[in-house]
Protein backbone atom coordinates (compact mmCIF):
# COMPACT_ATOMS: atom_id res chain seq x y z
CA UNK A 1 0.00 0.00 0.00
CA UNK A 2 1.54 3.81 -0.75
CA UNK A 3 0.65 6.03 1.97
CA UNK A 4 0.08 9.98 0.69
CA UNK A 5 -0.80 13.17 1.64
CA UNK A 6 -3.28 14.06 -1.29
CA UNK A 7 -4.38 11.43 -4.01
CA UNK A 8 -5.91 13.12 -7.06
CA UNK A 9 -7.87 11.33 -9.28
CA UNK A 10 -8.34 12.96 -13.26
CA UNK A 11 -5.30 14.50 -15.36
CA UNK A 12 -7.54 16.76 -16.66
CA UNK A 13 -6.38 20.40 -16.40
CA UNK A 14 -7.92 20.60 -13.09
CA UNK A 15 -6.58 17.65 -11.57
CA UNK A 16 -3.04 18.13 -13.29
CA UNK A 17 -2.68 22.07 -12.15
CA UNK A 18 -4.29 20.53 -8.43
CA UNK A 19 -1.33 18.64 -8.69
CA UNK A 20 1.12 20.46 -9.77
CA UNK A 21 0.35 23.15 -7.39
CA UNK A 22 0.38 20.82 -4.15
CA UNK A 23 4.04 19.44 -5.27
CA UNK A 24 5.38 23.29 -5.39
CA UNK A 25 3.84 23.07 -1.85
CA UNK A 26 6.11 20.66 -0.82
CA UNK A 27 3.13 18.26 -0.75
CA UNK A 28 3.25 14.63 -0.91
CA UNK A 29 1.11 14.17 -4.00
CA UNK A 30 0.14 11.61 -6.40
CA UNK A 31 -1.95 11.74 -9.52
CA UNK A 32 -3.93 8.62 -10.92
CA UNK A 33 -5.41 8.26 -14.06
CA UNK A 34 -7.26 5.96 -15.94
CA UNK A 35 -6.15 6.42 -19.44
CA UNK A 36 -2.29 5.90 -21.12
CA UNK A 37 -2.24 9.56 -21.57
CA UNK A 38 -4.21 12.82 -21.09
CA UNK A 39 -6.99 12.76 -23.24
CA UNK A 40 -6.86 15.21 -26.50
CA UNK A 41 -10.03 16.98 -25.51
CA UNK A 42 -10.99 19.77 -27.42
CA UNK A 43 -14.09 20.92 -25.46
CA UNK A 44 -11.89 23.84 -23.75
CA UNK A 45 -9.87 26.13 -25.36
CA UNK A 46 -9.88 29.72 -23.64
CA UNK A 47 -8.20 30.40 -20.99
CA UNK A 48 -9.67 34.40 -18.94
CA UNK A 49 -7.02 36.65 -17.51
CA UNK A 50 -7.83 35.54 -13.50
CA UNK A 51 -6.58 32.26 -14.96
CA UNK A 52 -3.38 33.22 -16.57
CA UNK A 53 -2.58 35.16 -13.28
CA UNK A 54 -2.72 31.38 -11.55
CA UNK A 55 -1.15 29.78 -14.28
CA UNK A 56 1.67 32.68 -13.96
CA UNK A 57 2.36 32.21 -10.06
CA UNK A 58 3.18 28.47 -10.29
CA UNK A 59 5.50 29.13 -13.00
CA UNK A 60 3.35 27.40 -16.14
CA UNK A 61 2.23 30.93 -18.06
CA UNK A 62 5.40 31.31 -19.97
CA UNK A 63 5.27 27.74 -21.55
CA UNK A 64 1.81 27.46 -22.12
CA UNK A 65 1.68 31.01 -23.86
CA UNK A 66 4.17 29.57 -26.68
CA UNK A 67 1.43 27.14 -27.54
CA UNK A 68 -1.44 29.90 -27.61
CA UNK A 69 -2.97 32.44 -29.11
CA UNK A 70 -3.52 35.87 -27.51
CA UNK A 71 -7.27 37.49 -27.99
CA UNK A 72 -7.73 40.44 -26.26
CA UNK A 73 -10.69 40.97 -28.25
CA UNK A 74 -14.29 39.06 -28.63
CA UNK A 75 -16.80 39.76 -30.56
CA UNK A 76 -20.81 38.99 -30.55
CA UNK A 77 -22.02 38.80 -34.41
CA UNK A 78 -25.37 39.03 -35.41
CA UNK A 79 -25.68 36.44 -38.61
CA UNK A 80 -29.11 38.23 -39.93
CA UNK A 81 -27.87 41.73 -39.58
CA UNK A 82 -24.36 41.24 -39.90
CA UNK A 83 -24.21 43.85 -36.79
CA UNK A 84 -20.45 43.21 -35.04
CA UNK A 85 -19.95 44.15 -31.15
CA UNK A 86 -16.79 43.86 -29.89
CA UNK A 87 -15.19 43.87 -26.38
CA UNK A 88 -11.81 44.95 -25.91
CA UNK A 89 -9.82 43.44 -22.56
CA UNK A 90 -7.07 45.28 -22.68
CA UNK A 91 -9.29 48.27 -21.16
CA UNK A 92 -8.76 45.78 -17.90
CA UNK A 93 -5.12 46.38 -17.98
CA UNK A 94 -5.08 48.46 -15.00
CA UNK A 95 -5.67 45.53 -13.01
CA UNK A 96 -4.60 42.97 -14.93
CA UNK A 97 -1.23 42.09 -16.01
CA UNK A 98 -2.96 39.51 -18.75
CA UNK A 99 -5.55 41.39 -20.03
CA UNK A 100 -6.59 38.73 -22.74
CA UNK A 101 -8.02 35.70 -23.37
CA UNK A 102 -5.32 32.80 -24.02
CA UNK A 103 -6.70 30.64 -27.06
CA UNK A 104 -5.16 27.38 -26.16
CA UNK A 105 -6.13 24.05 -26.18
CA UNK A 106 -7.06 22.59 -22.60
CA UNK A 107 -5.03 19.21 -23.15
CA UNK A 108 -2.05 21.09 -23.93
CA UNK A 109 -2.61 22.84 -19.98
CA UNK A 110 -2.46 18.75 -18.43
CA UNK A 111 -0.22 17.50 -20.67
CA UNK A 112 2.56 20.73 -19.48
CA UNK A 113 1.63 20.09 -15.61
CA UNK A 114 1.69 16.68 -15.28
CA UNK A 115 5.20 16.71 -17.92
CA UNK A 116 6.49 18.67 -14.84
CA UNK A 117 5.57 16.40 -11.99
CA UNK A 118 6.09 13.00 -14.16
CA UNK A 119 7.29 11.10 -11.31
CA UNK A 120 4.40 11.77 -9.23
CA UNK A 121 1.71 10.69 -12.25
CA UNK A 122 0.26 7.44 -12.65
CA UNK A 123 -1.63 6.67 -16.03
CA UNK A 124 -3.19 3.24 -16.47
CA UNK A 125 -4.43 3.38 -13.38
CA UNK A 126 -8.35 3.15 -13.22
CA UNK A 127 -10.40 4.09 -9.53
CA UNK A 128 -12.56 1.13 -8.43
CA UNK A 129 -12.86 1.87 -5.00
CA UNK A 130 -12.72 4.74 -2.33
CA UNK A 131 -13.64 4.62 0.85
CA UNK A 132 -13.06 7.34 4.04
CA UNK A 133 -12.57 5.85 7.34
CA UNK A 134 -12.47 8.67 9.39
CA UNK A 135 -8.77 8.85 9.39
CA UNK A 136 -7.48 8.33 5.93
CA UNK A 137 -9.10 7.90 2.55
CA UNK A 138 -8.31 3.83 1.31
CA UNK A 139 -8.08 3.55 -2.59
CA UNK A 140 -8.14 0.97 -4.71
CA UNK A 141 -6.96 1.39 -8.61
CA UNK A 142 -6.69 -1.46 -11.19
CA UNK A 143 -3.97 -1.64 -13.51
CA UNK A 144 -3.55 -3.72 -16.23
CA UNK A 145 -2.07 -7.06 -14.73
CA UNK A 146 -2.33 -5.97 -10.74
CA UNK A 147 -3.97 -3.24 -8.58
CA UNK A 148 -2.43 -0.50 -6.53
CA UNK A 149 -3.35 0.48 -3.42
CA UNK A 150 -3.41 3.59 -1.47
CA UNK A 151 -3.85 5.31 1.81
CA UNK A 152 -4.33 9.13 1.31
CA UNK A 153 -4.88 12.09 4.15
CA UNK A 154 -6.73 13.48 1.54
CA UNK A 155 -8.00 12.40 -1.51
CA UNK A 156 -9.37 14.94 -4.60
CA UNK A 157 -11.79 13.82 -7.23
CA UNK A 158 -11.10 15.59 -10.30
CA UNK A 159 -12.63 12.41 -12.61
CA UNK A 160 -14.56 14.13 -14.30
CA UNK A 161 -18.60 14.92 -15.37
CA UNK A 162 -19.11 10.63 -15.11
CA UNK A 163 -16.85 10.94 -11.62
CA UNK A 164 -17.05 7.43 -10.30
CA UNK A 165 -16.10 9.08 -6.63
CA UNK A 166 -19.26 11.52 -6.98
CA UNK A 167 -21.60 8.19 -7.79
CA UNK A 168 -20.11 6.08 -4.99
CA UNK A 169 -20.72 8.82 -2.45
CA UNK A 170 -23.84 9.07 -3.81
CA UNK A 171 -23.74 13.06 -4.47
CA UNK A 172 -27.04 14.63 -5.95
CA UNK A 173 -25.77 16.14 -9.57
CA UNK A 174 -29.15 18.72 -9.32
CA UNK A 175 -29.60 20.45 -12.98
CA UNK A 176 -30.44 20.14 -16.13
CA UNK A 177 -29.48 19.08 -19.40
CA UNK A 178 -30.05 20.76 -22.55
CA UNK A 179 -32.11 19.33 -25.22
CA UNK A 180 -29.88 20.05 -28.41
CA UNK A 181 -26.46 18.13 -29.05
CA UNK A 182 -23.44 20.43 -29.54
CA UNK A 183 -21.16 19.58 -32.25
CA UNK A 184 -17.92 20.84 -32.63
CA UNK A 185 -15.71 20.52 -35.84
CA UNK A 186 -11.79 21.46 -36.32
CA UNK A 187 -10.33 22.70 -39.89
CA UNK A 188 -7.62 24.70 -40.95
CA UNK A 189 -9.81 26.23 -43.75
CA UNK A 190 -9.30 30.12 -43.70
CA UNK A 191 -12.78 30.88 -42.14
CA UNK A 192 -11.42 34.84 -41.44
CA UNK A 193 -11.31 35.56 -45.30
CA UNK A 194 -15.78 35.00 -45.05
CA UNK A 195 -16.19 37.65 -42.22
CA UNK A 196 -14.73 41.08 -42.50
CA UNK A 197 -12.33 41.72 -39.46
CA UNK A 198 -12.97 38.65 -37.88
CA UNK A 199 -11.75 38.05 -34.47
CA UNK A 200 -9.93 35.26 -32.69
CA UNK A 201 -13.33 34.46 -30.55
CA UNK A 202 -16.56 35.34 -31.88
CA UNK A 203 -20.36 34.32 -30.89
CA UNK A 204 -22.40 34.40 -33.67
CA UNK A 205 -26.18 34.78 -32.46
CA UNK A 206 -29.28 33.60 -34.34
CA UNK A 207 -32.36 31.57 -33.47
CA UNK A 208 -31.94 28.76 -35.99
CA UNK A 209 -28.17 28.90 -36.71
CA UNK A 210 -26.14 30.29 -33.87
CA UNK A 211 -22.23 29.42 -33.71
CA UNK A 212 -19.03 29.67 -31.86
CA UNK A 213 -16.08 30.30 -33.91
CA UNK A 214 -12.66 30.21 -31.73
CA UNK A 215 -9.53 30.11 -33.20
CA UNK A 216 -6.22 27.76 -31.71
CA UNK A 217 -3.38 27.80 -32.81
CA UNK A 218 -3.49 25.00 -35.48
CA UNK A 219 -7.60 25.05 -36.17
CA UNK A 220 -10.36 27.29 -36.48
CA UNK A 221 -12.85 25.49 -33.57
CA UNK A 222 -16.80 25.28 -35.11
CA UNK A 223 -19.50 24.72 -31.95
CA UNK A 224 -23.26 24.20 -34.05
CA UNK A 225 -25.87 23.32 -31.67
CA UNK A 226 -28.21 20.29 -33.39
CA UNK A 227 -31.38 18.98 -33.13
CA UNK A 228 -31.49 15.80 -30.59
CA UNK A 229 -33.56 13.72 -33.41
CA UNK A 230 -30.63 13.52 -35.57
CA UNK A 231 -28.50 10.39 -34.86
CA UNK A 232 -24.82 10.96 -34.13
CA UNK A 233 -23.86 8.86 -37.36
CA UNK A 234 -25.34 11.58 -39.60
CA UNK A 235 -24.03 14.84 -37.31
CA UNK A 236 -20.68 13.44 -38.04
CA UNK A 237 -21.25 12.82 -41.33
CA UNK A 238 -19.56 14.16 -44.89
CA UNK A 239 -22.89 15.23 -45.50
CA UNK A 240 -23.70 17.54 -42.36
CA UNK A 241 -20.30 18.99 -42.26
CA UNK A 242 -20.96 20.30 -45.73
CA UNK A 243 -24.24 21.16 -44.62
CA UNK A 244 -22.42 23.29 -41.73
CA UNK A 245 -19.85 25.05 -43.70
CA UNK A 246 -22.19 25.62 -46.91
CA UNK A 247 -24.64 27.76 -44.11
CA UNK A 248 -22.05 29.51 -42.32
CA UNK A 249 -19.75 30.53 -44.97
CA UNK A 250 -22.09 30.40 -48.23
CA UNK A 251 -19.40 27.93 -49.82
CA UNK A 252 -18.95 24.18 -51.15
CA UNK A 253 -18.57 22.73 -48.17
CA UNK A 254 -16.80 19.69 -49.39
CA UNK A 255 -13.99 21.36 -50.11
CA UNK A 256 -13.43 22.26 -46.26
CA UNK A 257 -11.47 19.54 -44.72
CA UNK A 258 -11.97 18.76 -40.91
CA UNK A 259 -9.40 17.77 -38.19
CA UNK A 260 -12.10 16.67 -35.74
CA UNK A 261 -15.32 16.26 -34.98
CA UNK A 262 -17.04 15.76 -32.11
CA UNK A 263 -20.39 15.04 -30.24
CA UNK A 264 -21.42 16.17 -26.67
CA UNK A 265 -24.61 16.53 -24.49
CA UNK A 266 -24.48 20.02 -22.32
CA UNK A 267 -25.55 20.24 -18.64
CA UNK A 268 -25.91 22.61 -16.44
CA UNK A 269 -25.22 20.64 -12.57
CA UNK A 270 -23.95 21.68 -9.84
CA UNK A 271 -23.53 18.72 -6.70
CA UNK A 272 -25.13 19.16 -4.15
CA UNK A 273 -21.91 19.30 -1.85
CA UNK A 274 -18.33 19.38 -3.00
CA UNK A 275 -17.24 18.20 0.51
CA UNK A 276 -17.29 14.67 2.09
CA UNK A 277 -14.40 14.30 5.03
CA UNK A 278 -11.87 13.74 3.28
CA UNK A 279 -12.75 13.34 -0.13
CA UNK A 280 -13.58 16.59 -2.15
CA UNK A 281 -14.93 17.45 -5.15
CA UNK A 282 -13.64 19.73 -8.02
CA UNK A 283 -14.07 20.28 -11.93
CA UNK A 284 -16.77 18.72 -13.75
CA UNK A 285 -16.96 16.68 -11.04
CA UNK A 286 -18.44 19.37 -9.01
CA UNK A 287 -20.24 20.88 -11.73
CA UNK A 288 -21.12 21.83 -15.53
CA UNK A 289 -22.04 24.25 -17.22
CA UNK A 290 -22.46 25.00 -20.88
CA UNK A 291 -19.24 26.43 -23.13
CA UNK A 292 -20.75 29.32 -24.12
CA UNK A 293 -18.50 32.41 -22.27
CA UNK A 294 -15.54 29.50 -21.95
CA UNK A 295 -16.49 29.51 -17.75
CA UNK A 296 -16.24 25.91 -17.70
CA UNK A 297 -12.48 24.50 -17.60
CA UNK A 298 -11.35 28.30 -16.12
CA UNK A 299 -13.93 27.46 -12.82
CA UNK A 300 -12.17 24.14 -12.51
CA UNK A 301 -8.91 25.90 -12.13
CA UNK A 302 -10.44 28.29 -9.81
CA UNK A 303 -11.53 25.27 -7.65
CA UNK A 304 -8.28 23.67 -8.05
CA UNK A 305 -6.63 27.54 -6.76
CA UNK A 306 -9.00 27.77 -3.57
CA UNK A 307 -8.80 24.21 -2.90
CA UNK A 308 -5.17 23.80 -3.26
CA UNK A 309 -4.75 26.85 -0.84
CA UNK A 310 -6.86 25.15 2.01
CA UNK A 311 -4.89 22.04 1.85
CA UNK A 312 -1.94 23.65 2.20
CA UNK A 313 -2.68 25.46 5.42
CA UNK A 314 -3.91 22.13 6.59
CA UNK A 315 -0.88 19.53 5.29
CA UNK A 316 1.84 22.15 5.74
CA UNK A 317 0.36 24.71 8.53
CA UNK A 318 -1.33 22.53 10.78
CA UNK A 319 -4.85 24.45 10.38
CA UNK A 320 -8.10 22.46 11.07
CA UNK A 321 -9.51 20.66 8.38
CA UNK A 322 -13.54 20.68 9.00
CA UNK A 323 -13.97 24.42 8.81
CA UNK A 324 -11.15 24.91 5.92
CA UNK A 325 -12.52 22.60 3.31
CA UNK A 326 -16.73 23.65 4.49
CA UNK A 327 -15.05 26.99 3.49
CA UNK A 328 -13.78 26.01 0.49
CA UNK A 329 -17.55 24.11 -0.43
CA UNK A 330 -19.04 27.75 0.73
CA UNK A 331 -16.88 29.54 -1.84
CA UNK A 332 -17.01 27.62 -4.91
CA UNK A 333 -20.94 25.81 -4.95
CA UNK A 334 -22.16 29.56 -4.33
CA UNK A 335 -19.76 30.93 -6.96
CA UNK A 336 -21.24 28.17 -9.20
CA UNK A 337 -24.73 28.42 -8.45
CA UNK A 338 -25.22 32.04 -8.39
CA UNK A 339 -22.64 33.64 -10.96
CA UNK A 340 -21.70 31.06 -13.27
CA UNK A 341 -24.79 29.17 -13.77
CA UNK A 342 -26.72 32.17 -14.06
CA UNK A 343 -24.36 33.72 -16.50
CA UNK A 344 -23.68 30.57 -18.61
CA UNK A 345 -27.72 29.94 -19.16
CA UNK A 346 -27.85 33.92 -19.94
CA UNK A 347 -25.38 33.18 -22.91
CA UNK A 348 -27.04 30.67 -24.39
CA UNK A 349 -30.31 32.19 -24.42
CA UNK A 350 -29.07 35.49 -26.06
CA UNK A 351 -27.33 33.55 -28.37
CA UNK A 352 -31.00 32.15 -29.74
CA UNK A 353 -32.22 35.79 -29.22
CA UNK A 354 -29.73 37.77 -31.30
CA UNK A 355 -32.19 40.76 -31.80
CA UNK A 356 -32.26 40.81 -27.92
CA UNK A 357 -28.54 40.42 -27.19
CA UNK A 358 -27.41 43.15 -29.45
CA UNK A 359 -29.82 45.53 -28.19
CA UNK A 360 -28.46 44.86 -25.09
CA UNK A 361 -24.85 44.64 -25.80
CA UNK A 362 -25.33 47.83 -27.87
CA UNK A 363 -26.44 49.82 -24.66
CA UNK A 364 -23.38 47.93 -22.88
CA UNK A 365 -20.49 48.95 -25.08
CA UNK A 366 -21.62 51.96 -25.17
CA UNK A 367 -21.72 53.15 -21.37
CA UNK A 368 -18.20 53.34 -20.08
CA UNK A 369 -19.23 52.15 -16.90
CA UNK A 370 -21.65 49.05 -17.83
CA UNK A 371 -19.22 48.16 -19.91
CA UNK A 372 -16.60 47.84 -17.31
CA UNK A 373 -18.83 46.21 -15.48
CA UNK A 374 -19.52 43.28 -18.10
CA UNK A 375 -15.60 43.21 -18.78
CA UNK A 376 -15.02 42.30 -15.09
CA UNK A 377 -18.04 39.68 -15.24
CA UNK A 378 -17.02 38.01 -18.57
CA UNK A 379 -13.24 37.71 -17.38
CA UNK A 380 -14.42 36.30 -14.50
CA UNK A 381 -12.68 38.70 -12.52
CA UNK A 382 -16.17 39.75 -10.55
CA UNK A 383 -16.47 36.19 -10.04
CA UNK A 384 -12.69 36.14 -8.31
CA UNK A 385 -13.69 39.28 -6.21
CA UNK A 386 -17.41 37.76 -5.05
CA UNK A 387 -15.25 34.62 -3.68
CA UNK A 388 -13.37 36.75 -1.84
CA UNK A 389 -16.15 38.08 0.26
CA UNK A 390 -18.05 34.52 1.20
CA UNK A 391 -16.95 33.46 4.42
Amino acid sequence: MERVQVLIVGAGPVGAFAAYSLSLAGIDVRLVEAASHCHEDMRASTIHPPTLDMLAEVGLLDALEAQGLRAPIYQYRNRRTNEVLSFDLTELGDISNYPYRLQCEQFKLARLATSRIADLVKFDEKLVYCEDDGNAVNVICERRLDVTRYRADYVVAADGANSLIRKLLGVQFEGFTYPEKFLTLSTTYPIEKHFENLEKVAYVADRDEWCVLLRVPDFWRVLVPASPDLLDKYLLSDANKNKVFAGLLGVDGEAIKTSHRTIYRVHQRVAQKYNHGRIILAGDAAHLNNPLGGFGMNSGIHDAWNLVDKLKRILNDGQEAEPLLALYNRQRRQIMNEVIQAQTITNHDDMVDADRQQEKLAKVLADPEKRRNYLLQQSMYQSRAREAEIA
